[in-house]
């Protein structure tokens, strides 16, 4: 009779084993203890939110994005590159499983107000650590934080560092629960800087379930993410950079700062200027080339 005790192709595989955990720690400035503690998962998370920036220079592009583990260090960590969530989620799953924690992967489905329902495509985990029984959320490959962990609990509600976040758990079809995380909705500023008209103070980010997915999941993800016609990350450069003072985000040439307590400033940057944006905000150093051909993707009329 086969033997039914689970193989390579469970959950919790995550290629910790691969991860030159002293150079991924150095890369997100992390250097407390390492056990799988709540404490440490919690320093971890601020550390790699804070550490690695999101960007998409690969899909805009058209270049492959391998997701294996050597490959996503090699950009990640000793290139010094960002990423998108895939990247930043299997990077941090291999940390957490090299230290003792244990992790399942999820989908979640992105929708920030959407009136309509956009594709599961935003990688996200539930980690568990020893000296603690609760699961947690663990977002790092949004872009925006949270700073980190959420208890996976109904109703449950963080403000790192005055960044707020809150999880809600809804019934759905069936008797598959939906989990809903809200951040708290930006308040622009007018020309004066004075905050504009403050709307709701919530706005859902992403929908997700507890059904656990693999890393080839996310391979399937990616996919559509960095070459279908219908991603937006396809058509323009997209960047972020969190840090607990300010969250900066660059859409193509559109730079937007939004800061803890809500108020956020909206400005246009120059092309000859992304460079140095991208270096001195983002911490992100493209080559010359990359540059030339993000500049020649660019539709006629928006530069």
């Amino acid at each position: 009779m086969p033997d039914p005790s689970p193989t390579d192709h469970r959950p919790d595989r995550w290629s910790g084993e691969l991860l030159d955990l002293d150079a991924y720690l150095a890369r997100i400035g992390y250097d407390g203890p390492r056990e799988p503690t709540l404490a440490v998962l919690r320093g971890l998370q601020r550390a790699h939110t804070t550490g690695i920036p999101f960007e998409n220079v690969h899909a805009v592009l058209g270049r492959d994005l391998p997701l294996d583990l050597p490959s996503i260090e090699a950009r990640l960590v000793r290139d010094r590159r960002g990423g998108y969530c895939f990247e930043h989620v299997l990077l941090f799953a291999a940390a957490l499983e090299r230290l003792g924690f244990h992790v399942t992967g999820m989908i979640g489905r992105v929708s920030l107000g959407a009136p309509k329902v956009l594709p599961a495509t935003h990688g996200l985990l539930a980690v568990t650590a020893r000296d603690d029984d609760r699961e947690w959320l663990c977002d790092v490959g949004f872009g925006a934080g949270p700073l980190g962990p959420i208890e996976l609990a109904d109703g449950a509600h963080v403000a790192y560092d005055g960044w707020r976040h809150l999880l809600q758990r809804r019934p759905g079809a069936h008797g598959i629960d939906q989990w809903w995380l809200y951040q708290a909705s930006p308040r622009p500023s007018g020309p004066d800087g004075d905050p504009g008209r403050a709307p709701s103070p919530w706005i859902d980010r992403h929908t997700f379930t507890l059904t656990a997915q693999y890393p080839i999941d996310y391979v399937v993800g990616s996919h559509f993410v960095g070459t279908h016609a219908r991603s937006p990350f396809v058509r323009r450069l997209f960047a972020q950079r969190m840090t607990p003072a300010a969250h900066h985000s660059l859409d193509d040439l559109t730079l937007v700062t939004t800061l803890p307590d809500g108020t956020s400033t909206t400005g246009q940057i120059a092309p000859q200027a992304l460079d140095g944006t991208l270096r001195e905000v983002f911490g992100i150093a493209l080559t010359q080339e990359e540059l030339h051909e993000i500049a020649a993707r660019r539709p006629a009329g928006t530069a």
